[in-house]
């Protein structure tokens, strides 16, 4: 019975567990990515700060959660966080021009945090940033629909990951976002 009862113990863990062995060869910092408006983001200037990264989506029914997103940032951006917003088609959910995810942004959530250019997040046509976070953190790290939400440290290692169904005002989220700062 001891020995049934370990080897179910070790199948669980074994199947519940997604996260990989990071070796880090580069952190979240090494990266550039552009931006919804054509310029360079490079993380290096993040260095030192707590960065969400959430690969977002205009016609989601998670897309409100930019509400949240921009309460967020307007929260804690003065004590080192930033939200990056990563517009995605990934799920056949966007916009087809970062001009038009902007301006949909601003005119209706008054979106003033960091986005980027529209950008795959999962595949092999992935960005490199998600690449490197499934090879990390292993498949929490893969966006399985939009409004995924990766919680970058101040080393620039993943801290923690969230679904969609995550609000970003969540006390699961603002509690470790608090616990870091």
């Amino acid at each position: 019975m001891k020995k049934i009862t370990l080897l179910i113990i070790l199948i669980m863990i074994f199947f519940t567990n997604n996260k990989v062995s990071a070796n880090y060869e580069k952190i979240f910092f090494d990266f550039k990515i552009n931006s919804i408006t054509g310029e360079i983001i490079n993380l290096k200037d993040y260095q030192n700060k707590l960065v969400l990264v959430v690969n977002t989506a205009s016609y989601c029914g998670f897309t409100k959660q930019y509400d949240d997103l921009q309460l967020l940032w307007e929260k804690y951006r003065s004590d080192g966080l930033i939200v990056l917003g990563v517009p995605s088609n990934s799920f056949n959910q966007e916009k087809k021009a970062d001009t038009e995810v902007k301006e949909f942004c601003d005119v209706n959530f008054n979106i003033d945090f960091p986005m980027t250019t529209i950008t795959e997040v999962k595949g092999e046509n992935s960005h490199e940033i998600f690449k490197w976070a499934e090879k990390n953190f292993g498949k929490s790290a893969i966006p399985k629909w939009n409004f995924h939400k990766i919680l970058i440290n101040k080393e620039g290692k993943i801290e923690d990951t969230y679904n969609s169904f995550t609000k970003p005002m969540s006390k699961k989220i603002t509690s470790k976002i608090e616990s870091l700062l």
